[in-house]
């Protein structure tokens, strides 16, 4: 009996050796092996070729980034991530294709992890779907309504690089190869910040991961936590080559709203203050308090001396806003 080109495909590029799964890819469910007393954190993405990327891109960075992102949803519960279903429409079935966008994605997986353990393969523009599903000690994982008033704001790595790689590209604000070459990872190969996530997930009580641009994202937690917030431009934590532009409301504006950082974003209380500090170091990343959690609904944001910013754009709108690619 010979099988279908769709399973073949299947086999041939996503099928692999699992960790946390009694059964994965090649019947009609998976089954998970899931740690007794803990629950089950779910999510899911979806990247679109055109809207989301580029349809030329580098199907290897693309694999990457498509599992990448969901990655930094489990960051943001606190959650460690263990399972991921891949649903994608492809125009045609391109080995070459398709092999270097599962080593991307299998890449991704071995490095946090996470097993493959089904999904659906279709004929049509391309697209990419991807839910991922991870664990959670009950009470424990993080969400947008826990900001207190008095919190610390923290966010994660460096904020501003991929929109300033997206603008290259896209011809909107001119580097030269060197500079390009030093931001364009952070757009087309993001790092979710999941061991950040589960160590912040007893000392913090809110979290978001920023896709969107910084003020929306963190407008998200603040909006389902009923408060305001108060930051400040010049702690934003950016790169030596966005440091060099700052001045230019362009690159402020990139930083603040550009989106497509997958940093986290959190809220603490002031008593945890050197505690998180001390992960920087512990992870050699970048931990920064940017503000504080306020009384007063909306969110201020301070420029570079101090005065309240006039906001135009607070991020990315998938509906009223040009595609990025």
């Amino acid at each position: 009996m010979t099988t279908s080109p769709e399973f073949d495909l299947i086999t041939r590029h996503f099928r692999r050796a699992t960790r946390h799964t009694t059964l994965g890819i090649g019947d009609d469910a998976a089954l998970l092996d899931i740690t007794p007393g803990m629950q089950l954190a779910v999510s899911a993405d979806m990247l679109v070729a055109g809207t989301h990327f580029f349809p030329d891109a580098d199907p290897r960075l693309l694999g990457w980034k498509s599992l990448a992102v969901n990655l930094s949803d489990m960051a943001a519960m606190g959650a460690l991530p263990k399972w991921a279903t891949l649903a994608i429409a492809l125009p045609a079935a391109d080995q070459a294709w398709l092999s270097a966008f599962s080593a991307g994605l299998f890449a991704c997986a071995n490095r946090y992890q996470v097993d493959l353990i089904g999904g659906d393969t279709t004929r049509g523009p391309l697209a990419i779907s991807v839910q991922i599903m991870g664990e959670v000690a009950p009470g424990k994982a993080l969400k947008r309504s826990g900001a207190k008033v008095g919190d610390d704001i923290w966010v994660s790595g460096t904020l501003g690089n991929a929109a300033l790689a997206l603008a290259a590209l896209q011809q909107r604000y001119a580097l030269s190869a060197e500079e390009l070459e030093s931001c364009i990872s952070a757009l087309h190969q993001p790092t979710p910040r999941v061991e950040l996530g589960l160590l912040i997930n007893m000392m913090a009580h809110s979290a978001i991961d920023i896709s969107d641009g910084l003020l929306a994202d963190l407008g998200h937690i603040l909006k389902a936590s009923g408060t305001g917030a108060e930051i400040h431009l010049g702690r934003l934590p950016i790169s030596r080559l966005m440091h060099q532009r700052m001045t230019d409301p362009a690159v402020q504006q990139m930083v603040l709203a550009g989106g497509d950082d997958y940093e986290l974003c959190f809220t603490a209380p002031t008593r945890n203050h050197g505690e998180i500090a001390k992960l920087a170091g512990l992870l050699g990343l970048p931990v920064s308090c940017i503000g504080q959690v306020t009384a007063t609904p909306g969110l201020m944001v301070r420029d570079l001396d101090q005065i309240i910013m006039q906001l135009s754009q607070h991020g990315y709108d998938h509906f009223n806003q040009a595609s990025p690619a």
